[in-house]
Parts: structure tokens; C-alpha cells; sequence
């Protein structure tokens, strides 16, 4: 029966290639060649002057094709993918700096990452640095990491055990192994799902891409499942797969990626593999800092004549009788912008865009709330800032992320956790995520000499901040002053107990709670958007969150289309690209994969 099974997928992987390959259309989205990387640019001011670009109305262009809603990756990705596609595309962003969750902040003299911390999967070849080169044109400098990527601390004191993950194809698992020995089997076990999950994830991609009856039909029918097991992997918890192989709760936990705020009992086994994959073949860093990627994004728009403009919040979409889209109103100086394009496109989370951005009578539209019900907003997002005057060897800290958790039970402890009262939740924080990006940089110690960073996160439950949800910045009181630095004052406490030179050596604390997200506007100051729960993985649910809407020329790009992280929001921007033009642009970019594999081998022959 095996063989059966195998012989399918590989008739179906056949049949799709060479459907693609023979008739697909070609977009000429490759056309071109990478430029080699030029001198990093160390200037501030100069970088402002694009990455702070004001609306105005004298800048918005004429005749344009395309509007996107927002600047964060996956909206950055399919504009400057569709101005290379011919397209006049205008970028829209509310707050005073573009770049989403990969622009920075500078607070008291301390620079830091609203929310990028590394990104993986960019070795020689690989699809993602293919992609990302050619939206950047290869301008952006990547500082590999070492080898050991993350430390996770299970318990505290006397009962505290620590786990390390390093990278490299064999490396990972061989060490995992030494660090569980007794449970090699389920070690190897679990690679083979995340092996299966990396070179299938495609399948899950195409679901969006089909015909949604005939996407139906596949997974009604089962013959996804009889496809690849991926489709199993997606719809089954975490807790279930990793149970099935071994009752080691430890195991369990190194493997869940839960700072996306879901439990594993509620996790797809699926994203938890590929977010551990993602760092198997090394890490990267940024040179220069996070906003070096919208930074280079931008220019290569702008030499395809598309532009970026900030402090442009976008009230609403137009929407007329026939509920077609056909522009925004943007609100600028007490006035009201109307700006019109054929195409829309929002990168602003699906909650945002449906429930604030459109008309109340096109919210209550059946087919609306159908497209909506698919989805459920994530937990909140608790950040820690903190500025050290001192160097990375004066305060014994590394590159390396520390995953830290007070039980290996995570599912209770997040459950309970979740579940707390307001007053109680600050002294019952169950994990932190802790990262020190300035010890990634290899160019911060001459930009910022004497400078250390360290940046914390977790999850909240929104509703402990609700109260202050609706009032100015500049008016919330002393009360909401005290409760948040609860929370920043026992994250750094826990952290001074891994590295104590913290403690004598802080020159600051920031935090950022759900209420003030970097000016992201995120619904219910969730950074990921929407929650990566179980059910957002169930196959079909994921063949319905398409980036088409219900309102025709109105799409949807970034971290809802597919998932959360850097990653997934550029995948976003690809699929919404690709639906907007009707084609499937990952052609273009696999087949120019294909092509520098080729120029690679031939120098080796």
C-alpha cells in the first residue's frame, strides 16, 4: 500500500510541474540581475528620508494601479512585486516610520527592533533568500549567527534544566538526541515531520490557489491525506503528536514554539516544525538593524515608481453599490483624503480591515462574515526594552535567544495563566522570550560604542489592559504606569537570574504593552494578528483564508494569509501578488532557484 501512496504524490508533484512548467505564463518577475551589495548605509538621516516619507496631497501619484494598506513586510513584498510587474503602486502606512514590526525605536539614546529578532532559511539558494533578494535587489547585509541559536530553560531554581538547540542539517538532531537520550526514537521521529512539513508546505500553499470547490473536494474526499501527510500534521495538536512518541514533557516543550501565545494542545504540529526548521540551516541578523529591510525594500520601489508615504492612517475603504473596491479615504491634518485605485490591497490584519476599515453594511454582508469567521484574533503582546551601559563581554551576553518557562506543562500553566485575574497576572508570568539584538549586530558597538540591548517578550491577555484601550497616550494615569512596569519589573528580574550584570549595568527600561503596539494599531495588540490556533490550520480553513476577498478588487497580504513572522508575512505578500495578477508567481522564483543552483554547480565542475 506504501508504494500506492508514494506513486500519487509523486503523479501529482509531476503533474503540477509540469503544468507550471510548460504552460504556466511566465511573468518576467526575474528578469534582471541581482546588484552586488553596495556600502551600508550608517546615515540616519538618510535612511528618514524614505522610511519617513509624509503624505501629503501633492505626493500622491497619478494613475496609480494599486493601494496597499500598510508597510510592513507582506504589503512591502507584493507592492514592490507588482511595480516590478508594471504596476503604479502607492504604499500607505499610519504611523510616523514605515516597515511594520521590522522598523525601529529609539528610546533615551537606545536603538531597538519594534519586533524582528532573526530570520532563517537564508543559505546560499535557498527559496527564501532568493525571494528576498530580489525585493531588496540583494542590498541587505545579513550577519550569519552562531550555531547555538536558542537556550530553553525549564523550572527555576533548584529544579531548573536547560536544553540548548543548535543548527545544521545533522547537528540539530544529533544534539537533541545527547540531551534526550532516552528518547532518540521520538527525537528522529519528530524531524521527519519537520522534513515532511518543510519540502510539502507547498501543498498547503495551492489550497489558496485552487478553486476553492475543488480545494473542498481534496479534503472532503481524503485525497489530501492519501497526498501527503502534511494535511494530517496541520489539523493534529503538538500535545498529540509529540504524546504519540514519548511522554517527556521536556521534549515536548524545547519542541513547541509558543510565543505566538497558543498552547501546544491548541497548536498545528505543523507550524511548531517548520518554526523549529526554520533555524536548521543558521540564522540571520540584519546589519545594521531590522529597518535595513524596508530600507532597501522601498528604493527598489521607487525605481519601479512606486512610493511610500507615512503618517497616512487610512480610515476606510470605498466600496461601491456593487461592492467592488475603488480607493481609501486617508485622514491627514483634520482633512479627508479620497485616494483611488482599481486594486486594493490591505496589510492591515483581516479584523482591522473588515471590522474598521469597511462600510458597516458590506461588515454585515453574509459572505463577509463567512470569510471572516475563519479566523480569531491572537493574544496580546508584552514587550520589555532595556538599555545597558555597558559592552556585550562586560555583561556575559551572546546572540544566543533564551526560551524560558517556569513548568514543562504548558498547557495548564498557559490555561491558568490566561485565565488569571488582572491584579494576580503580573507575579504569574509562565515564559519570556528573551533576546540581545545588539550582540547580533556586528556593526552596533561602532554605532552605538558602550551600548548594550536586550529586548524581553510575552503574552497578556488584552482584557487586563482593556481599560485604558480608549484613552490618549498623554492622559493615561499613574495607575496604568504602575501595572505595566509590574509586568517589565518581574520579566527583568527573572532575566537579572540568568545574567546577573544586567541588574548593576541598566540604564533603562521600555515597555510596550497591547494598547501602545509601536503604533501598529493591531487588533487587540496582537503583533501576529490573528491567533495560530489548531483551527486556523485545519486544511479547508486554510483553502478559505484566501487573499481574495469578498469585496472584489480588495486583497489581503501578510501574516493572516498564511502565518505569522517575518517569514510567513513575505509568503503573504507573494500569494497576494500572485492572486492580483491571476498567476502563480512562485513559478518565476522557483524556476530562478533552479537556475543559480545550476550556475552553482557549474563553478564547482
Amino acid at each position: 500500500m506504501w508504494w500506492i501512496l508514494i506513486f500519487i504524490e509523486w503523479l501529482v508533484d509531476w503533474a503540477r510541474g509540469t503544468y507550471w512548467y510548460l504552460f504556466g505564463r511566465r511573468s518576467g518577475l526575474c528578469k534582471g540581475t541581482i546588484s552586488p551589495p553596495g556600502p551600508l548605509v550608517v546615515d540616519q538621516k538618510k535612511k528618514d528620508r524614505l522610511l519617513r516619507k509624509e503624505f501629503g496631497e501633492f505626493e500622491v501619484p497619478k494613475n496609480l494601479d494599486v493601494i496597499v494598506i500598510g508597510s510592513g513586510i507582506g504589503g512591502l513584498t507584493a507592492a514592490v512585486i507588482l511595480g516590478k510587474l508594471g504596476k503604479k503602486v502607492l504604499v500607505l502606512e499610519q504611523d510616523k516610520q514605515a516597515g511594520g514590526l521590522c522598523k525601529t525605536l529609539t528610546e533615551k539614546g537606545f536603538e531597538f527592533d519594534c519586533g524582528f529578532h532573526y530570520v532563517g532559511q537564508l543559505h546560499e539558494n535557498g527559496f527564501l533568500k532568493v525571494a528576498l533578494d530580489l525585493i531588496s535587489d540583494g542590498q541587505v547585509h545579513f550577519a550569519e549567527q552562531g550555531s547555538h541559536v536558542d537556550t530553553v530553560v525549564i523550572g527555576t531554581g533548584t529544579q531548573r534544566k536547560e536544553y540548548t538547540i543548535y543548527n545544521g542539517k545533522k547537528q540539530m538532531e544529533a544534539h537533541l538526541k545527547k540531551q534526550f537520550p532516552n528518547d532518540t526514537k521520538a527525537v528522529e521521529e519528530l524531524f521527519k515531520i519537520m522534513k515532511i512539513c518543510s519540502k510539502k508546505i507547498h501543498l498547503l500553499c495551492m489550497l489558496k490557489m485552487f478553486p476553492l470547490w475543488f480545494a473542498r473536494f481534496i479534503v472532503w474526499s481524503g485525497i489530501a491525506d492519501l497526498i501527503s501527510p502534511i494535511f494530517r500534521y496541520s489539523r493534529t495538536s503538538t500535545t498529540d503528536v509529540v504524546k504519540s512518541l514519548t511522554s517527556n514533557l521536556d521534549l515536548l516543550t524545547v519542541f513547541s514554539q509558543i510565543f505566538y501565545g497558543v498552547p501546544p494542545k491548541n497548536s498545528s504540529c505543523m507550524i511548531d516544525a517548520l518554526f523549529l526548521h526554520h533555524s536548521k540551516r543558521g540564522v540571520y541578523y540584519p546589519k545594521g538593524g531590522a529597518s535595513e529591510i524596508p530600507y532597501h525594500i522601498i528604493q527598489v520601489l521607487e525605481k519601479h515608481g512606486g512610493k511610500v508615504l507615512v503618517n497616512a492612517p487610512v480610515s476606510s475603504v470605498l466600496v461601491d453599490k456593487k461592492r467592488n473596491a475603488y480607493g481609501v479615504t486617508v485622514k491627514s491634518g483634520g482633512q479627508d483624503f479620497e485616494v483611488r485605485a482599481p486594486v486594493i490591497i490591505s496589510n492591515a490584519g483581516m479584523f482591522t480591515t473588515i471590522k474598521k476599515l469597511l462600510p458597516p453594511e458590506i461588515q454585515a454582508n453574509p459572505k463577509v462574515q463567512d470569510y471572516l469567521h475563519t479566523l480569531k484574533p491572537g493574544k496580546g503582546f508584552f514587550q520589555v526594552f532595556a538599555g545597558f551601559n555597558a559592552t556585550t563581554e562586560d555583561l556575559g551576553i551572546s546572540s544566543t535567544n533564551m526560551r524560558l518557562y517556569k513548568s514543562n506543562n504548558m498547557d495548564e500553566m498557559m490555561e491558568e495563566y490566561f485565565d488569571s485575574d488582572k491584579e494576580a497576572a503580573p507575579d504569574n508570568i509562565p515564559m519570556m522570550y528573551v533576546s540581545f539584538p545588539s550582540a547580533k549586530d556586528p556593526t552596533s558597538c561602532t554605532r552605538f560604542p558602550g551600548q548594550s540591548r536586550m529586548v524581553i517578550h510575552t503574552m497578556v491577555n488584552p482584557k487586563w489592559f482593556e481599560q485604558w484601550n480608549n484613552v490618549n497616550e498623554t492622559e493615561r494615569n499613574e495607575e496604568y504606569e504602575r501595572y505595566k512596569m509590574r509586568f517589565a519589573n518581574h520579566l527583568f528580574e527573572w532575566a537579572c537570574v540568568h545574567f546577573p550584570k544586567l541588574k548593576e549595568k541598566v540604564a533603562m527600561l521600555h515597555a510596550v504593552t497591547p494598547i501602545n503596539m509601536h503604533g501598529l494599531e493591531a487588533a487587540y495588540g496582537s503583533m501576529l494578528s490573528a491567533e495560530h490556533s489548531l483551527d486556523r490550520y485545519q486544511p479547508l480553513n486554510i483553502a478559505m483564508t484566501r487573499c481574495s476577498t469578498p469585496v472584489k478588487n480588495l486583497y489581503l497580504s501578510g501574516q493572516d494569509v498564511f502565518s505569522g513572522g517575518y517569514s510567513g508575512a513575505l509568503h503573504g505578500g507573494l500569494l497576494c501578488a500572485s492572486a492580483v495578477m491571476d498567476q502563480c508567481l512562485y513559478v518565476d522564483l522557483l524556476l530562478q532557484q533552479k537556475k543559480l543552483k545550476r550556475k552553482v554547480v557549474k563553478k564547482l565542475e
